[in-house]
This record gives structure tokens, C-alpha cells and sequence, in this order.
């Protein structure tokens, strides 16, 4: 895991609403950077290499095949979970809560 990646997963793991959040959670041919299973919630921490390339269009498909399973997907840039950790986590936790409480279908 990278310094951002600790960082939110220390973070994740003390949330105050009691999510559970897993790290380097399977889905499919991929791994996620964490999982909330209760709100079918993926979070991704983007590094540069993110905006490089082919790794924009990897990223969609990836994002793209995760919805048609229900799961929703927050990316959040590395350098603002170094810079605004407090701010993603409630956000997070937030867009957790909100989606534990709607109905799965």
C-alpha cells in the first residue's frame, strides 16, 4: 500500500459510524483499493500514473463493470487524501451511510 493508501485505511478503520471497510478487497479481475460490503461502496486512491495513458480508459471499464454489480466507485487523488484526510473520510462515510440505508436491487 502507498503512504495515501495507509493513511485512509488507519483512518477507514476508527470510523465513527462503525463501517466496516476491507483493503485490496477482490472483485472480479480486480482489486480494490477498499470495500464497504454494507453499502457496496468501492474507494480508490488515484496516483499520477491514474491520468496517464491507457490507465483513464482501464479505470472507466473498471468503474463501468462494478455498476452494472451495484457497487458504487469514489476516487479520490492521492495528494488530497495526504492533504484533506478528514474531509474524504467524512466524505466517504457519509456516501456509506447513504448507501447501507437504500435498498439493494
Amino acid at each position: 500500500m502507498t503512504p495515501p493508501e495507509i493513511a485512509l485505511w488507519l483512518a477507514l478503520r476508527q470510523n465513527d459510524a462503525g463501517l466496516r471497510f476491507r483493503k485490496q478487497y477482490p472483485a472480479g479481475d480486480y482489486v480494490l483499493d477498499f470495500y464497504c460490503a454494507p453499502a457496496r461502496l468501492a474507494i480508490e486512491v488515484d496516483g499520477e500514473a491514474h491520468s496517464r495513458g491507457d490507465q483513464p480508459a482501464r479505470d472507466a471499464r473498471r468503474d463501468a463493470w462494478l455498476a452494472v454489480k451495484g457497487v458504487a466507485v469514489l476516487r479520490y487523488p492521492a495528494r488530497d487524501v495526504l492533504s484533506h484526510l478528514d474531509d474524504v473520510v467524512r466524505q466517504i462515510v457519509a456516501i456509506a451511510l447513504d448507501r447501507r440505508e437504500q435498498p439493494q436491487g
